[in-house]
């Protein structure tokens, strides 16, 4: 079996030899309407995610129509289920392309999908905005990817930076730290960059290890934690293993001096909600907040808040809607100032511009990453119960790093934090 960096160096290899194969020219598909296509993961591990994806899709082609469309011609979107599986989605976009001919592509949702949708887009020199993947285009190198993710130019450091300068300006400093994550894509890309920044910061490292992903019983885990004694935990964790991680982590009585990470199934509503008051004094990583107030964005999020209990999917939205419609914005804005469904022309001028969206001011850099991270950190403070509306309240999870958008202070130790 190819370890992930080994297959994401394969697809590269693939990717390059067929896009230098391609045609060098780029054609808009002709008539009505302009067709948007895209995988999304709607069954399958990660379809809680993807189903806040497609709504926020669905809000931006009915908002884009209201107004006249793109170019003069009404938007359709044209979507496939993944299944949340990487090896669906090379044949869904080579049947976007080659059978539906769409105008335009999306996506995909999240970095195991996103990467082997690369050499097919790339094949056809077709311009994407991969959503919420991590550091996907350093494998590729392809001018014409466009990330909706806030990590920035600093790929996969921003996911910890902020959560160790934190620590480190607490006095007396911390001096050693344990390291926990999944192991598979994300996990161990967060906890790589969590690594380097503990290393910047000077910290021994007391336990560094991983875990099979999805893991629901971390009892173990914890335990060794507990036995090295860290000051810091830091734990890079999918859903069901977030939960598992925070409940053992609990029953045991771990009891460092900060604990958190990237705990990514904190950003779904639900979880928060199942765990209560078990999330208070953590420290983690967060892509949206209620707390932020960018131009539209509270009129999209009311609308999707609306539909949400009718579709069964989470009813606040933040950590994934913004991002979607976002998305859809930067490229109806290239559309309609290019006058062009060209892809080469799009990349062209994404890449040379900024936009204003839902999600903030956005400018790409050259890799297609946003050329300024805007990665937060937060803490959970006073959380009672497990009901929805505190979730809506910004002093239940203030903002602490980064400074710009500071809602709160860090209350620490963790021992002390639990109690607020």
């Amino acid at each position: 079996m190819f370890h992930a960096m080994n297959l994401r160096a394969a697809l590269r290899a693939l990717a390059i030899a067929l896009f230098a194969l391609s045609p060098s020219w780029a054609s808009a598909q002709t008539g009505d309407p302009v067709k948007v296509g895209f995988s999304m993961a709607l069954t399958g591990g990660v379809a809680p995610n993807g189903k806040q994806l497609l709504a926020a899709l669905e809000l931006w082609r009915d908002d884009v129509n209201a107004k006249g469309g793109l170019i003069g011609r009404p938007v359709q979107l044209v979507y496939y289920d993944d299944q949340s599986n990487p090896a669906n989605v090379p044949g869904i976009y080579t049947k976007l392309i080659t059978v539906d001919k769409v105008d335009l592509t999306i996506g995909p949702y999240a970095t195991n999908m996103i990467a082997p949708a690369m050499p097919v887009l790339m094949q056809n020199r077709k311009m994407t905005i991969g959503m919420l993947g991590v550091n996907v285009n350093r494998e590729f190198n392809y001018p014409r990817y466009f990330s909706m993710i806030p990590g920035g130019p600093e790929g996969t450091l921003a996911f910890s930076r902020g959560w160790f300068e934190l620590a480190m300006a607490q006095n007396p400093k911390p001096k050693s730290v344990a390291l926990v994550a999944a192991d598979a894509e994300f996990g161990r890309a967060a906890c790589d960059g969590a690594r380097d920044n503990a290393k910047k910061a000077g910290l021994e490292f007391a336990y560094d290890r991983t875990y099979p992903p999805f893991t629901t019983d971390l009892m173990p885990v914890a335990r060794a934690v507990q036995a090295t004694n860290p000051d810091l935990v830091f734990v890079c964790a999918y859903p069901p293993d977030t939960v598992a991680f925070v409940r053992a982590s609990a029953e045991i009585g771990l009891n460092p001096k900060m604990l958190g990470g990237m705990l990514v199934g904190l950003f779904a509503t639900a979880i928060k909600m199942q765990l209560g008051p078990l999330v208070n004094g953590l420290v983690i990583g967060e892509s949206f907040l209620p707390a932020l107030d960018f131009p539209g964005l509270r009129d999209v999020m009311a609308r999707y808040q609306a539909l949400a209990p009718s579709r069964g999917i989470d009813p606040l939205g933040y950590g994934y809607v913004p991002f979607g419609y976002a998305a859809g914005q930067v490229l109806a804005a290239a559309v309609e100032a290019t006058k062009s469904l060209d892809d080469a022309k799009l990349a062209e001028h994404i890449h040379a511009n900024r936009f204003q969206t839902v999600a903030g001011d956005l400018a790409f850099g050259r890799d297609g990453e946003w050329v300024e991270a805007r990665q937060f950190f937060t803490q959970f403070q006073g959380v009672t119960g497990g009901t929805l509306d505190q979730f809506r309240d910004p002093a239940k999870e203030p903002i602490l790093w980064p400074d710009k958008y500071k809602t709160g202070t860090l209350v620490y130790p963790y021992a002390d934090a639990k109690k607020k």
